[in-house]
Order: structure tokens, then C-alpha cells, then sequence
């Protein structure tokens, strides 16, 4: 049992406690066979007088039907989907059951379709399954509702007493009080819901409010602003700054002359002009005798930033230098010497930045890029490189201001929502299995004018439960279809200097076609890529679509995005995908994602670093996220370290919230 409630991630009667109820079953109300009323969320006790296979309609589809019968009248109950040995395990002619969901009635009779099913043995069982509102919890294999229910309630009668904080919630939410409304449990709204959605929040918050108070309190290197410099940067570059960009750099040029080093996330749609920002703001750490570091999660994406931060600065003379994994002996001795002496201003890598043997002579700007691929430590790590460097986290996936907000609650924001000058939108279209003929004609429209083309699926290879083209099928299709071209292929369980050599060709121009799963690089720059076809693209979330949609149109040329749909799905996912072909707006599309698939899904809270949540839900209760957020850094402000008497307990909660993710002093 314990290794099944570990599955749930239940180690100790803390987390059982916190295991909620996902939804709540009305057993109030009862009626005789013979009275009750057809409609939805209705129970009805009786025996069963018969139980097994039939055949309905003309065209005799088998189901499973159980009748059941008490003083009033006969009730069937049918089941389209089933197991037949295990309906023939549970049900048995003279038993006493409970049935619960929608009745309705076909031709005269009265029927239940798929309902709840309780088996009532004695007195007790018939009050444990009647008669109030049932919890129904989250299961995992081989555990029950009935067996989790009895589990929670014997661990509440013996040790409920011992918890210090939100007991009478947490009993309400577990055992809801007779005169309970239903759908304000169901809709997560009742009281002891909303109590504990707050403290959530409000224990977050308190987090990042106190992260943020100690960067303030942090004293880092002043980078004044060197407008002769920076007048000289951008008379190097070949084009010229947004407005948009040019508003970022001045709240990063006020962050650098600040005292407290800078903790600022710059967010831009995809191909919106970061990493001319961040290189702005490297060119004013070189100009003021400081050094600065790029660092980034790929080998290939370092080589790129690295070529691209050397044609910004060769002109200006400033050694640009590259340290990834494959840097190895006489040359990264001499970057390592570079950097300690101050010869090197500027270095472009991956985490081999973070090894002990990196060593910087005045490290004060440090940009990070594509954040949520590193940890925390490993962002903790970079950031000990020197003396409080300023910080520019940067990131490709737009986030919703108020999800941002609630993220990075220890960072200022900076949007990029402009795209360069001459970047046409990207034209998307949707088509079904039907259109791959004219799908296929417009790829050779394309590779005749010497593009190249993505091509990406969801998975490797076939699985028995999902009726999908694996990548490795379609890849010798395309090279059927398309023989005079050079196709490759590329997935997850290549080894990965295998997965660099293809993309290293890929971006030379000698592959024409690249058929992928999703290891497609983010801020990978292929200027003559204006193809991106993403096969079953019902099966992707809409913000891994945009971001895949990314990878084309990174130069002047008309790019194109292809969503091929599985027409069998639903209309709700073509209503999604509609989405796509009318915006090219990340923010919007990051919205609807956010509504859609939830908040857990769309950042992961494992790998931001912060606590998870248990009961909040960042889509749902913006609200009391906005009250808790103001509320507790109006706390942090007037009683930061937690002195007066009421605030005292706090503390304790805190620690075990963040479970020492927040290296706070004055925390215990």
C-alpha cells in the first residue's frame, strides 16, 4: 500500500492530508426507483436481479447490463465500455448496491448509463456511501476510492488532531458538512477551498518577497552608462534598434547604475531581438572595466550566440571567447587564463562555464538564456562567479504578465513584443490527411528556391495505443518522396554529439530536410528555413507549437507553418489549433495555453524551482494570487524579519513551503 501511495506521492500522513479531492459526489439526496426523476447526479439503492451481456439497438452493439430492483419498481444499468471479468467479479445476483450519476429514461424504462457503483454490505458501509458528499480522489493502479476514503479517515481520526494549521479547512475539505453547496466545492470556491488557495499563494509570495528584499539589501558592481560606447555598439550593427528595444535598454542601463545588482527577466516572442539587448548590455560591462558571460543549455546554441556576439564586438576589438565541453586541453587552459587575468571580457558557453576551475577577474554581467532549461543551483552557481554580478534571464517562451509575475516575483520584467524590421508574419495553415498532396507540392515549390524544411512529430516510434506516423516511418517516405534531396533524421535517443552533427549539417545547408521529434533547438537561427510541418499537431500544446513555428521565418523570406490535424479528434482541438492560423502573437497564444492545458503543464514548477502547488491552480484563481501577492510583500516591507509575535509562526511555515529553496537569511 505504501509503495501505491508513493506512486500519488504520499510519504507521510502530512501528504495524505494534502492529497485533495478533485471532485465531490452528492449523496444527500435518495429516492425509491419508482420517484426518482430523470436528470444528473441521482442515487438509488436496490438488489440486483440479474447481470450480463446484451445487445441493444438494430445493430445489436454489446453492452453490459445490470438490473436492479427495490420495493417500488426496476432500474438497468448499462456499461458500453467494460472488462467482463471484472463485472463479473463485482456483481452477483443478490447483492445490495448503490447506484449514482445521470438517469434517463429509454422507451418506458428507467436506466443509468456507466454510473458509480457502491457495493453495501452492512449498516456501516450504507452510511459511508449515502447520505452526505462523497470526496473523490485522484487514484493511482490497484487503489480504490473506498480503500482511500477509509485510509484518510482513520489516519484523520488518529492524527488529525496534531495538525497546527488549516485543521477545521482541511476537515471540511476531506469530510464537507451536511449543508455543503456542492459547486462551490466542485468549482474549488467553497471557504476551507479558498482559505487554502490563499495560503498558497500567500506563502510564495512571502518566498519571493524576501528573495527580493535580500537582493535589494545585496550590494553588486555599478555599471554606469557609457553613451559614447553604446553610440559606437549600435553604429556597428547592420540595422537598427526597435522602440520597444530601445525602451527595454533603458530599464536595464537604470538597473546597472543601481547599487543593488540586477535580477531583471527579459521576455520576447520568438525572433523579437534579445540577444541584441543582452549584447548591448555586455558592451557596457566591457566599457566600465567589467567582464560579462552568456550562458545558454546547448553546444550548438553556444557556437551560435558565440558567432554572433563575435561579428557584434570584432569591430569594437573585444575578444569574444567560447567554453563548451568540447573545449578541451591547451585551448581552454587559455580561456581559463583569459578570464582570471581580464584578458578575456566576454565568454559564451554552456555549464561547462560553472566548473570550479572558472575562475573570473570582475565578473558584472551575467545573461542567461533559455532560463528554464537550468536549475536553480545551477543559476545560484553562475551568480557566485562574482562579486554579485547583475543578472538578464532571458527567455523565448512568452508568459502571461500575471504568471510572471507569480513566477519571477523576484525579478523585474522587460517584454519584447516587436519584430525587427522586415520579418514577415509566418503564414500558418491547417490541413488534414487529405491535403498532403498539396502539402508535398508546396515543399518542392520551396526546396526548389534552395530552402529547407522542418518536419517534426510528437513521437519516435509506433505505440500500440496511439494510431500515429512514427518520425522513423515518415522520415523514409519523405526520402521516397523527395529523393533528389538530402533528408535526415533526428530524435531524443540519438547520442548527443550524433543529434549536434546533424544539426551542425542542418545549419550548413547540406541537409535540405530535417524530419524531428521534439529536440528541435530553441533559438536555433536557420535563415533559409521557411518550412515548419508539424504532423499531428492536435497532440502539442499551442505554446510548443508557436515556439516550433519559431524556427522558420528568421529572415526576410515568406516562412510557412503546416498543423497537420487528425480530423477523427474533436472539434475542441481544431477550435485550439484555430488559434494558430489566425495569431502569430505569443502572448495571446501563451494565454489560451495557459487556460487550456493549466499552468502545472505550461512552465513545470520542478524545474522554476518553486514550491509546487497542492491546491492553487494559477489559471483559476488569479484573484486571490493578486490579494496574496500584494498582502505579503506589504508584510516583507513593514516586518522583514519576522519579529512581531504574530508573525513569528510564519517562519516555520515558510521553510517548510520552500524547503530550503531559498537561502534566506533570517529564515530559519
Amino acid at each position: 500500500m505504501a509503495q501505491k501511495l508513493r506512486r500519488l506521492n504520499i510519504a507521510s500522513v502530512g501528504d495524505l492530508f494534502f492529497l485533495l479531492p478533485h471532485r465531490y459526489l452528492d449523496r444527500r439526496k435518495r429516492s425509491n426507483i419508482a420517484e426518482v426523476p430523470p436528470g444528473k447526479d441521482q442515487s438509488v439503492i436496490g438488489t440486483v436481479m440479474a447481470a450480463g451481456i446484451g445487445f441493444l439497438g438494430a445493430r445489436q452493439k454489446r453492452v453490459y447490463e445490470v438490473v436492479v430492483e427495490d420495493d417500488t419498481g426496476l432500474l438497468t444499468a448499462i456499461w458500453f465500455h467494460f472488462h467482463l471479468p471484472y463485472m463479473q467479479k463485482v456483481f452477483h445476483v443478490g447483492d445490495k448496491i448503490l447506484l449514482a450519476g445521470e438517469i434517463t429514461i429509454f422507451g418506458r424504462k428507467k436506466q443509468i448509463v456507466h454510473p458509480d457503483v457502491e457495493k453495501i454490505v452492512d449498516e456501516q458501509s450504507l452510511k459511508e456511501v449515502s447520505g452526505r458528499i462523497l470526496p473523490v480522489y485522484p487514484l493511482t493502479e490497484g487503489l480504490y476510492q473506498k480503500t482511500l476514503r477509509k485510509i484518510i479517515r482513520n489516519a484523520w481520526e488518529k492524527y488529525g488532531e496534531m495538525i497546527l494549521h488549516r485543521r477545521e479547512e482541511l476537515k471540511q475539505i476531506h469530510f464537507p458538512p451536511q449543508d455543503a453547496d456542492v459547486d462551490s466545492y466542485n468549482n474549488f470556491r467553497s471557504p476551507a477551498h479558498q482559505t487554502l488557495i490563499y495560503d498558497e499563494f500567500f506563502l510564495l509570495e512571502l518566498g519571493l518577497a524576501l528573495k527580493r528584499r535580500n537582493t535589494i539589501l545585496e550590494e553588486g558592481i555599478i555599471i554606469p552608462t557609457n553613451f559614447e560606447f553604446h553610440k559606437k555598439f549600435l553604429n556597428t550593427l547592420p540595422f537598427s534598434l526597435t522602440h520597444n528595444q530601445e525602451t527595454v535598454l533603458e530599464e536595464i542601463f537604470q538597473d546597472l547604475k543601481n547599487k543593488q545588482p540586477m535580477h531583471r527577466l527579459l521576455q520576447g516572442d520568438v525572433g523579437s531581438g534579445k540577444t541584441v539587448v543582452a549584447a548591448c548590455g555586455l558592451g557596457q560591462a566591457v566599457a566600465s572595466g567589467a567582464q560579462g558571460c552568456l550562458m545558454v543549455p546547448t553546444e550548438i546554441l553556444a557556437g551560435q550566440h558565440f558567432q554572433t556576439l563575435k561579428r557584434m564586438f570584432d569591430p569594437l576589438k573585444i575578444p569574444v571567447a567560447l567554453l563548451t565541453s568540447d573545449i578541451k586541453g591547451k585551448e581552454r587552459e587559455k580561456i581559463y587564463q583569459g578570464l582570471q587575468s581580464g584578458e578575456i571580457p566576454i565568454v559564451v558557453g554552456t555549464h561547462a562555464i560553472l566548473e570550479e576551475g572558472v575562475q573570473f577577474s570582475k565578473l558584472g554581467f551575467v545573461v542567461i538564456d533559455e532560463q528554464h532549461r537550468f536549475g536553480v543551483l545551477q543559476k545560484q552557481l553562475l551568480q557566485k562567479k562574482g562579486p554579485k554580478p547583475n543578472v538578464l534571464i532571458m527567455t523565448a517562451t512568452p508568459i502571461p504578465r500575471t504568471l510572471a509575475m507569480t513566477l519571477y516575483g523576484d525579478l523585474d520584467v522587460s517584454t519584447l513584443r516587436e519584430k525587427p524590421v522586415g520579418r514577415k508574419p509566418i503564414i500558418t495553415k491547417l490541413y488534414s490527411e487529405r491535403g498532403r498532396e498539396k502539402l508535398y507540392q508546396g515543399m518542392k515549390i520551396e526546396l526548389k528556391k534552395e530552402h529547407q524544411i522542418y518536419v517534426v512529430y510528437p513521437l519516435i516510434e509506433e505505440s500500440e495505443k496511439v494510431d500515429l506516423k512514427d518520425a522513423t516511418q515518415m522520415f523514409e517516405e519523405i526520402k521516397n518522396v523527395f529523393p533528389e534531396y538530402s533528408v535526415a533524421l533526428l530524435h531524443g535517443r540519438l547520442p548527443s554529439e550524433k543529434k549536434e552533427a546533424v544539426m551542425k549539417e542542418f545549419q550548413d545547408q547540406k541537409i535540405q530536410i530535417l524530419v524531428a521529434t521534439m529536440v528541435v533547438e530553441v533559438g536555433l537561427d536557420i535563415p533559409k528555413a521557411t518550412v515548419m510541418v508539424i504532423e499531428h499537431a492536435e497532440r502539442f500544446g499551442l505554446s510548443q507549437l508557436h515556439q516550433l513555428r519559431g524556427r522558420v521565418g528568421r529572415s526576410e523570406k515568406q516562412s510557412y507553418c503546416v498543423l497537420m490535424m487528425d480530423w477523427k479528434r474533436s472539434e475542441e482541438a481544431e477550435k485550439r489549433l484555430q488559434v494558430m492560423v489566425e495569431s502569430n502573437d505569443g502572448f495571446r497564444i501563451a494565454e489560451e495555453d495557459l487556460n487550456i492545458r493549466g499552468p502545472g503543464e505550461f512552465i513545470g514548477t520542478r524545474q522554476s524551482g518553486l514550491p509546487e502547488f497542492r491546491v492553487a491552480n494559477l489559471a483559476r484563481d488569479l484573484d486571490i494570487l493578486q490579494k496574496a501577492r500584494d498582502e505579503a510583500f506589504a508584510l516583507v516591507e513593514k516586518d522583514p524579519d519576522f519579529t512581531r509575535p504574530e508573525h513569528i509562526p510564519l517562519k516555520a511555515l515558510l521553510e517548510e513551503r520552500w524547503k530550503g529553496k531559498l537561502g534566506l537569511a533570517g529564515v530559519a
